[in-house]
């Protein structure tokens, strides 16, 4: 479903498991990098009523993923770290170039669906792989939610770039990008590291 060209090694669950309350603090920041994103199309892009709904509710969903991930921080006698830089997105940014208001849009669009990807991908493996059946749980049920908001966003993409350019093509050659991205990350205690 995903398409993703490079899968995840299963041994980064050993990497993110050694230092767990670095995991979380990484995944926690992800969720309210997404929330906040979801309030940037909100902002940026007023004129699209079904794309500011949808991204209204999940602004909120993931507010309420934050929260539950901080709650396994504090659960387990943690506390939420600093935020880091997430380089992955940072070099997933290069793929685009700029273009018209509505090719914008897409490109966020297409890089919002990629992270969704990469997350639920990383998920599924902290999910089938994670020795704490507690964490197992969470992870796979935020895998779902994860491939339902790539489904949304790629949607997205297709709906409104439908006229301006050839979304598909696009996004067969960012996931091909992608690929060349994450072969060289996956070795550190982050969800995209």
């Amino acid at each position: 479903m995903l398409r993703l060209k490079l899968a995840t090694d299963p041994r980064w669950v050993n990497i993110a498991e050694k230092n767990i309350s670095e995991i979380l603090t990484d995944h926690a920041y992800c969720e309210q990098k997404a929330a906040s994103s979801a309030i940037s199309f909100i902002v940026q892009y007023p004129e699209y009523p079904k794309l500011i709904d949808a991204m209204a509710d999940l602004a909120r969903e993931e507010m309420e993923h934050f929260q539950r991930v901080h709650d396994h921080i504090k659960k387990r006698g943690f506390e939420l770290g600093r935020e880091r830089k997430d380089d992955y997105v940072s070099e997933l940014r290069k793929f685009f170039k700029g273009g018209k208001r509505v090719v914008q849009l897409v490109h966020n669009l297409l890089l919002a669906a990629m992270i969704e990807a990469r997350s639920c991908e990383r998920f599924r493996v902290l999910s089938e792989g994670i020795s704490d059946p507690e964490l197992s749980e969470f992870y796979d049920d935020l895998m779902r939610s994860e491939a339902m908001h790539y489904s949304m966003f790629l949607q997205f993409a297709r709906e409104i770039g439908a006229d301006s350019l050839d979304v598909d093509k696009l996004w067969l050659e960012f996931l091909e990008y992608e690929a060349q991205v994450i072969s060289r990350f996956g070795n550190k205690e982050f969800i995209h590291g």
